[in-house]
């Protein structure tokens, strides 16, 4: 493909899938950068993420212990989730919570949730569209649903679990958190609003807060930016600058040619195989520093 093409495509799919494009106007405008609606169609399979696509860690990994699970937030608010531990897992391990992009809570995320147990962390990646019902299997009617979510209410959801998690009752653990997409800018709103009950955060390629809200952030921060991201990096890097002036413990990396999800493997032409290794590797020494020294599984 051609890297004319490829850019154009995910800069208009990334309209589509952000900012509520028409799905007619979206098509519309695919097939004449594509040449054609059979090209069209093949770019788009290209470019979106395939729910059929091969886990990294596979359901079932005897090293690891998963299961659905579901918690009362505050009385009469439930969420659903999926809990990934290492199979032998010390009570009270330092705890990871996942948070998906916004196509809610998939079998990607899981997977994802599965790395971080094989890296000697309990994992939780819970479904942020439970009020709405749960993520349905239509990805683009989970996109739609994430736009209906209250977000002050969503991000008080996730405050309200990682202050249980922290305290003696949830077994006084440390808690991380790592995002994707919409999970990356929940783990920025998160850094803001969690006080010392979230140790450390990491945003992949997540929409930032006001820099102003930059003096309230406790936890430490990893931020990871595509290089030819230009939507998110105009909040993303104004929020860099303004957690480093000051004075918080934040560390940034832009990952050069490469493109918005860059690190779901589940998306062809997004996937870049050697930023997403270097990422992660610096996602789980981060955690490593912040969190607890963890021999992997």
């Amino acid at each position: 493909m051609k890297d004319d093409i490829r850019s154009a495509a995910i800069a208009l799919y990334d309209r589509f899938t952000h900012e509520g494009m028409d799905r007619r106007a979206f098509m519309a405008e695919l097939t004449k950068i594509a040449g054609g609606a059979a090209a069209a169609n093949a770019l788009l399979l290209a470019i979106a993420a395939d729910p059929a696509a091969a886990a990294l860690v596979p359901e079932g990994d005897a090293r690891l212990q998963t299961r659905s699970i579901q918690w009362e937030l505050t009385p009469g608010r439930k969420m659903k989730g999926y809990g990934a531990a290492p199979a032998n897992a010390a009570p009270n391990l330092p705890l990871v919570i996942v948070i998906h992009e916004n196509r809610g809570l998939n079998e990607h995320t899981r997977d994802v949730a599965r790395r971080v147990a094989l890296a000697g962390y309990s994992a939780v990646a819970p479904d942020f569209l439970s009020p709405l019902g749960g993520t349905p299997t239509d990805e683009n009617v989970a996109r739609e649903m994430i736009g209906k979510l209250d977000l002050a209410a969503t991000v008080a959801d996730a405050k309200a679990f990682m202050d249980w998690l922290s305290s003696p009752a949830g077994g006084s653990r440390r808690v991380g958190a790592v995002g994707f997409c919409w999970g990356g800018g929940m783990v920025n709103r998160l850094a803001v609003a969690a006080g010392s009950s979230l140790s450390a955060g990491v945003s992949f390629y997540g929409p930032a807060p006001d820099p102003a809200e930059a003096a309230k952030v406790q936890a430490a921060l990893l931020i990871h930016l595509a290089g030819l991201d230009q939507r998110v990096n105009a909040t993303a890097l104004p929020w860099v600058a303004a957690l480093k002036a000051a004075g918080k413990n934040v560390t940034s990396h832009i990952y050069p040619n490469v493109n918005h999800a860059f690190h779901n493997d589940t998306s062809a032409e997004r996937y870049d195989a050697a930023a997403a290794a270097l990422a992660w590797d610096r996602t789980l020494g981060f955690f490593s520093q912040n969190l607890e020294t963890i021999v992997a599984a």
